[in-house]
């Protein structure tokens, strides 16, 4: 069972793109693989990047496709069937599909009948197959941004592609793609090895010759690398350890192919800035992890990460390069800090009127006041309910959120925005309830971030939010699709986390009228919000939240809950039974309206039968205990009761006919089934629960 190996070499890729892109090709070839019939069940594929480079690898194929038979439709057999005998239609078509006349058949169709054959496929080498499918399989690769490099040629990739691989075991697959024709030959570190080519014997050859050219294919190994030269360099600082900082670690697992690390200094003076300017400048600008000590607090050290491995002289001067670029950064940082001190928050709110917030909408200074008003009806609202807040702090971090983008400091170091606000605002005494709202306004800016602690910060982050997104929609500039310039789902799934893990008694129409927009549309993008924080965030099953948001999607915090307790309660055999009755009797009453039946009037006495009885005391007992259990949000209880009414309906259903041809019976059996709807309605629509 021959391997099978593809290789993309390019010019550097960037770092934020590699990983999905090794995924999709993993993925591509898989499809490609599986689709040609060439996997065996115990076939593997394994794929790798670096910055110059795209692999997949995969182990243990089919030389050959396997035989198969296909059932193949020619004409309509009216057509194909004349006189009794075949026409040269039919003759046609068995010649096309290489069978004879005679093997011709009728087939029945969801469009008719039609003539058909049984066709022998015979399997083809998977040589051939790749050579031919491997150009699409390549082109096809989804790049954020693409480019053209060659004039004239309508190639476009993310970087121009400088040599191909393509080895079934030892043989090379022919097939081109942007000017390159595959061949067995790879390239190592640009610098530590050079251009000249890497000749590979066999396709399992490739990670381990790429090794000895100083390349760690494997993005795995190299970030275990990274780590551990990270704690390694680490031990010559004392009670040093380097910042933990996942992203940053991923960002220079793929800026690297032989990775390597080094330490370097800075003067102690820097250390009176804060801790954040000073890791913003190191991790964002530089791609440095910042040194702590035991306590937490940062040391004067760096590390860097760099792509090639140099002796004691080449190390000397890196470091001196890296030590000087550095402190020019933080001289810079030091030097804003100080400026921007001469012009207090509190008096660059009339400086926002000259920041333009969006060319259509107005200035910051604008969006401030906007931000104020909505705060003032949403601070009150909540303070009604019984929040505990500092309304008048809240309405002061509202009013000085955004005046940080006036400071010199944020101008340079746009990453800092809200945070340099926040320490401003700490630096020039104001209070620590302001102080942290303006430095948390952004939080949460990804799935991972937490939400603001304080109560005062989470308003501060919504009504930002919220604003936004109002004033956005009603200009026109609506989320479609893959394009969402301002950011606006982000901001929407900011609003929804807030709501949800703040249980703020605070509905989403609540929120978009303090706008003062309410348009329907902005509903529906916080609703279609609430539905993604609810899949992807908490994990709940499509048919949960589809079952739960149709019964109420306002109320953030009672939506999650009502999801968890129908989570908890849906594996039950008698739940299922209660909601598979559910959409019975929904589209039971439904038929019946539009048959004209009517049955608010209709006589209880009527029901006699044993079934009706016990089915009309249960939903009886059940809707007063339901509706209490749901006043308290104790949605599990009460989907537990529900369940409960389930030996009751199945012998209700199982014995008697609702749609009896007694006008006056039909009409007590609809009014009982109705009120059996009624008293488990309220906390999801089981209609669309999926039946196992």
């Amino acid at each position: 069972m021959p391997d099978f190996l593809l290789e993309i070499g390019l010019e550097e890729i960037p770092s934020r793109m590699l990983a999905a892109a090794q995924k999709e090709l993993a993925e591509r070839v898989e499809s490609l693989l599986r689709e040609q019939r060439l996997l065996e069940s115990s076939s593997q594929i394994v794929s790798y990047s670096t910055p110059r480079r795209l692999a997949a690898l995969a182990s243990g194929l089919k030389a050959q496709q396997s035989d198969v038979q296909e059932e193949v439709v020619g004409p309509s057999w009216k057509i194909a069937w004349q006189q009794d005998a075949f026409s040269a239609a039919a003759t046609a078509f068995a010649r096309k599909v290489g069978v004879s006349v005679d093997a011709l058949r009728k087939v029945a169709t969801p469009k008719g009948e039609y003539v058909g054959a049984t066709v022998l496929r015979r399997g083809e080498a998977a040589s051939a197959i790749l050579a031919a499918m491997l150009p699409a399989c390549v082109s096809g690769l989804y790049w954020p941004k693409n480019m053209y490099w060659r004039e004239g040629k309508p190639e476009r990739f993310v970087r121009p592609v400088r040599w191909l691989i393509a080895m079934l075991d030892s043989t090379v697959i022919p097939f081109s793609f942007a000017g390159q024709t595959a061949a067995a030959s790879t390239r190592g570190h640009r610098i530590l090895h050079g251009d000249e080519p890497v000749l590979l014997h066999r396709a399992t050859d490739y990670a381990q010759r790429l090794r000895e050219v100083f390349v760690l294919v494997d993005p795995v190994e190299r970030r275990h690398v990274i780590r551990k030269a990270l704690d390694r360099v680490t031990r010559i600082i004392p009670q040093g350890r380097w910042r933990e900082d996942e992203e940053l670690i991923e960002t220079v697992v793929h800026l690297t192919e032989w990775p390597t690390v080094l330490c370097g200094m800075f003067e102690s003076e820097y250390l009176g800035l804060p801790q954040e300017v000073l890791v913003t400048v190191m991790r964002d600008h530089q791609k440095f992890f910042a040194v702590e000590g035991a306590g937490g607090a940062l040391l004067p050290y760096f590390l860097t990460v760099l792509n090639t491995e140099v002796d004691d002289e080449g190390q000397a001067i890196i470091r001196h390069g890296n030590e000087r670029v550095l402190r020019s950064r933080f001289k810079d940082a030091q030097f804003f800090w100080n400026a921007d001190q001469k012009i207090p928050l509190t008096e660059r709110v009339e400086l926002l009127r000259s920041v333009t917030f969006q060319k259509d909408l107005g200035s910051y200074f604008w969006k401030t006041e906007q931000n104020l008003r909505i705060a003032e009806v949403i601070g009150k609202t909540l303070q009604s309910r019984g929040k505990v807040l500092d309304h008048v702090a809240l309405l002061q971090a509202v009013l000085l959120a955004k005046t940080d983008l006036t400071a010199e400091l944020v101008k340079e170091f746009t990453e800092l925005q809200g945070i340099v606000g926040g320490l401003y605002a700490q630096a020039q005494g104001l209070s620590e309830t302001v102080a942290s709202a303006i430095y948390a306004q952004y939080l949460p800016a990804s799935s991972e971030d937490p939400i603001p602690q304080t109560i005062e910060a989470q308003i501060t982050g919504l009504v930002d939010r919220m604003q936004t997104i109002a004033a956005m929609f009603s200009i026109g500039n609506i989320p479609s699709g893959s394009r969402d310039p301002f950011a606006l789902r982000r901001a929407g799934n900011a609003i929804v986390r807030i709501l949800a893990e703040s249980a703020f008694p605070l509905r989403l129409s609540e929120l978009i009228a303090a706008t003062g927009q309410p348009e329907a549309s902005v509903a529906l993008f916080l609703r279609e919000r609430l539905g993604f924080y609810l899949k992807e965030n908490r994990g709940f099953a499509y048919d949960v939240i589809a079952a739960v948001m149709a019964s109420d999607a306002d109320d953030v915090p009672d939506a999650c809950a009502r999801c968890e307790a129908l989570s908890a309660v849906r594996g039950s055999t008698d739940f299922m039974v209660v909601a598979a009755a559910y959409k019975r009797i929904r589209n039971i009453l439904e038929q019946a309206r539009q048959a004209g039946n009517k049955w608010a009037e209709a006589d209880d006495r009527l029901l006699t039968e044993p079934e009706e009885q016990a089915l009309f005391a249960a939903s009886a007992r059940l809707a007063a205990q339901v509706c209490e259990l749901r006043a308290l949000h104790q949605y599990r209880q009460a989907l537990e009761a529900i369940a409960s009414l389930a030996p009751s309906v199945d012998a209700f259903f199982s014995k008697i006919m609702v749609m009896t041809p007694d006008a006056a019976l039909r009409a007590a059996r609809l009014r009982l089934i109705e009120s059996v709807l009624v008293s488990i309605s309220g906390i999801a629509d089981f209609a669309e629960i999926v039946q196992a």
